[in-house]
């Protein structure tokens, strides 16, 4: 396992109740130290190219290390619906399969998001009627295609602006803020035993994008629609994390309006080459990461990694 691995055993076994020598308890595996210690899951994000790298399938479909999946693009809007009503499903489900086979859980990435998304979309001109028509019919379309496959869906990805404002996207100029709502209730009609989550980054202590993020949560609560979580992407850089206390802050705030939270697409960058003070510095950061999720567990629910080796980073 790489670098990064180690240290998440190491920090999940220091945490798990079991009466087993430390050394044992490390090599259980992160997703099984995680559950010991309370998590229902410890996840990576993964992609239709890596899959053709045996060992690295290999180590993905440990279980003893991943409980969990999430498809870093291929349920995105530009793969599966591409052209207007011709919807392709075939690398959303190698991936869908490949969490089935392995018995791990399937975090369904994304729904509604203003990236990656096909230009008859955004440059399509449509009123308010037919965008929201357009909405839930993919909705409804993607939802029901992998009904009783997704534990969870990040239905809603990245609405805000960092200071709190919505981001300028074709759903929000053309129907308003009531697209997320009616993206929510879309997903809920057409899988309603999938967990549904709005996700997002720099969420992870109190400003203006989290207390905005707050106000998403309450909106939809608001139109009688459901919302389960909030995904706290938890993208940060050596030296730059969220403190340990922050981030709980942020976990309870969220817990208070009654939904669950999970660290959904966690990684911490560092410039290259790496140096032993970083090297030393990460591990640091992701312990503190881990700990508040650890520490508020009642509502945290799980730990995704954005793919668990450098070789396929995003960053």
């Amino acid at each position: 396992m790489s670098f990064l691995a180690t240290t998440f055993t190491s920090l999940l076994a220091v945490q798990a109740a079991q009466a087993i020598p430390f050394s044992r308890r490390a090599a259980a595996g992160l997703n099984t130290a995680a559950q010991a210690a309370g998590l229902e899951y410890f996840g990576s994000a993964t992609d239709n190219p890596e899959l053709t790298d045996t060992a690295y399938v290999a180590g993905l479909n440990n279980t003893a290390d991943f409980g969990q999946i999430t498809p870093g693009n291929s349920q995105k809007w530009d793969t599966i619906e591409a052209s207007r009503n011709t919807f392709s499903y075939t690398k959303g489900d190698v991936i869908a399969d490949l969490a089935e086979a392995n018995g791990q859980k399937l975090r369904c990435h994304t729904l509604v998001w203003y990236n990656q998304l096909p230009n008859w979309v955004k440059s399509g001109g449509f009123d308010n009627a037919t965008l929201v028509e357009i909405l839930q019919n993919h909705i409804k379309n993607e939802v029901t295609h992998y009904k009783g496959r997704c534990a969870h869906w990040d239905v809603v990805n990245e609405a805000l602006n960092e200071d709190g404002t919505y981001r300028d996207m074709v759903f929000y100029n053309t129907i308003g803020e009531a697209y997320i709502p009616i993206a929510f209730a879309a997903a809920a009609a057409a899988d309603p035993e999938a967990k549904l989550y709005y996700n997002d980054y720099n969420i992870e202590w109190s400003g203006d994008k989290q207390k905005a993020a707050k106000k998403i949560v309450q909106m939809i609560q608001s139109y009688g629609v459901k919302i389960d979580g909030v995904g706290l992407q938890a993208h940060f850089t050596v030296g730059n994390t969220a403190s340990q206390d922050a981030i709980e802050g942020v976990i309870k705030d969220f817990a208070s309006l009654g939904v669950e939270v999970a660290i959904t697409e966690l990684d911490i960058r560092m410039e290259t080459p790496a140096t032993d003070a970083n090297l030393k510095q990460q591990a640091t950061d992701y312990q503190t990461v881990v700990n508040a999720c650890l520490n508020q567990k009642d509502a945290c629910k799980g730990i995704t990694i954005w793919d668990y080796t450098d070789k396929y980073s995003w960053v």
